[in-house]
């Protein structure tokens, strides 16, 4: 509950608003992130953002600024040799804010300024990471920019180690903070080379710190702060750690367990289905094939960094590259997708028809069917996306069914891994792409709650006749 002091400087603080009194907190996201959009191609326009020798256009610009504050991570020109240093921090700068949320840096933002924070603005946070109290939004938010800055420290200091003895003080650390920061973001983007991480595919610091950070971004910080916060109690209360997993909250297991499954899966198939193959792992030992392997199944979940190139997978990697990038990371966390939890629910939910069961059950809780509902709507909006994107750039473009197929889910689920068709678009297919990054980032669903749905629809229920019809 909230101190008397508190609800009087919210009721103070809640006349303040002005415009943003108007919007909800969808409405602040998509006009945030447009806004940021905006701004930093304005910013990439600029001379001094180019390095000498380009000419950046005007669709590369947006294109770039909508990449980079979307996470997605695809690119029309190379980031480390298209950009001078202002433009990369820039870039550097527009991936932080769109990796950490709209919501959170406004709010961080106030409290730097010592402002306070009203309720419709605690109201934005709460919805914005589906939280159930409006309790301790101010310090839950304190929490993310905390550990975000932690993080991203660390990271950047593991990658300080390769990259300061390669490319000198200054550059390297400059490269490993652009690094870590796009890792932990799920952006994908770097500064280091022409061809992502190719030169480091068989480096056991460079994959592993990447693949930590990756990963910590994308299960999402609900998750984060839920498994802090159960080691602390168990620890207080002398009990065994090993009961840290079966205390956390529906949420928090099912995102772990599906991004295990996940992770571990797609390791494997990685494995067995490139083994031979002398494109890609076929020419390493044991261990680096199963560290290519793994930091493959990493970064298709959104992240989009590469050590080898996508385009030599064989098909059968491919499609499961695809699955692994439509699916994503979890919830309130830096990734993109349709989300861990969203496709569990949708499968469990499948089966739980198949065994002939009423409800939705998963480590003996039940899933509530508005939560449900709600997951067949994403994963349905996402699949028509997809489907417009690629009927739009098979007509645009000059290119395979597959490598298109690929293009648009690493878009739509901001991932940012390519098969090598980003920088020949067509200035048509370009911009496709980048409203589909677009809506990627916000959600498809999103914009029609947003605008489409009226406040008064939202627990209405009409009273009509129910009738069955032909399933199958």
């Amino acid at each position: 509950m909230l101190s008397k002091r508190e609800q009087n400087n919210i009721v103070k603080d809640n006349e303040k608003l002005g415009y943003l009194d108007k919007l909800n907190s969808t409405q602040l996201i998509i006009y945030g992130f447009l806004l940021l959009i905006l701004v930093g191609t304005v910013l990439l326009m600029l001379p001094i953002s180019w390095a000498e020798g380009y000419e950046i256009s005007l669709v590369d610009a947006l294109f770039t600024s909508t990449t980079s504050v979307c996470v997605t991570g695809l690119t029309t020109v190379t980031t480390a040799s298209a950009w001078s240093t202002f433009g990369q921090v820039v870039i550097l700068c527009l991936i932080q804010v769109g990796g950490l949320g709209i919501i959170t840096v406004i709010t961080m933002t106030m409290l730097l300024l010592r402002q306070r924070i009203s309720l419709k603005e605690r109201i934005f946070i709460q919805e914005s990471y589906n939280l159930q109290t409006l309790s301790g939004m101010i310090i839950f938010i304190k929490r993310i920019i905390k550990g975000t800055f932690i993080v991203e420290g660390i990271g950047a200091i593991f990658y300080a180690i390769r990259y300061v003895p390669r490319f000198g003080f200054k550059k390297g650390v400059f490269a490993a903070v652009f690094n870590s920061v796009s890792a932990f973001c799920n952006a994908g983007m770097d500064i280091v080379g022409e061809t992502s991480l190719e030169a480091y595919a068989t480096d056991p610091i460079i994959n592993g710190v990447t693949m930590v950070l990756i990963i910590l971004g994308g299960i999402g910080f609900v998750v984060w702060f839920d498994v802090i916060d159960t080691y602390k109690s168990i620890k207080s209360e002398g009990g065994k750690l090993r009961r840290i997993f079966s205390r956390l909250t529906l949420h928090s297991k099912l995102a772990i367990w599906v991004t295990f499954v996940l992770l571990f899966s797609g390791t494997v198939l990685f494995l067995a289905f490139e083994y031979n193959n002398p494109q890609t792992i076929g020419n390493m030992n044991l261990f680096e094939k199963i560290q290519a392997s793994t930091f493959q199944s990493v970064t298709t979940r959104t992240a989009g960094f590469l050590t080898i190139p996508q385009q030599n997978f064989r098909a059968a990697s491919t499609i499961i590259s695809i699955l692994l990038m439509f699916i994503g990371g979890s919830p309130t966390g830096t990734a993109g997708g349709v989300k861990t939890t969203t496709v569990a629910m949708v499968i469990l939910t499948v089966f739980s028809v198949a065994k002939g069961n009423q409800e939705t059950e998963v480590f003996k809780r039940r899933i509530s069917s508005e939560n449900i509902r709600s997951g067949l709507a994403v994963i349905v909006f996402a699949l028509f996306i997809v489907i417009g994107g690629i009927i739009g750039l098979s007509i645009t473009e000059d290119a395979d069914i597959i490598d298109i197929t690929f293009e648009v889910v690493s878009a739509i689920a901001t991932v940012g891994l390519t098969r090598g068709i980003t920088a020949s678009l067509t200035i048509i297919g370009k911009l496709i792409i980048i409203v589909i990054m677009y809506l990627g980032r916000i959600g498809a669903i999103t914009l029609a709650f947003a605008f489409l749905i009226k406040k008064n629809n939202l627990n209405s229920v009409r009273e009509l006749p129910e009738k069955k019809i032909i399933v199958c």
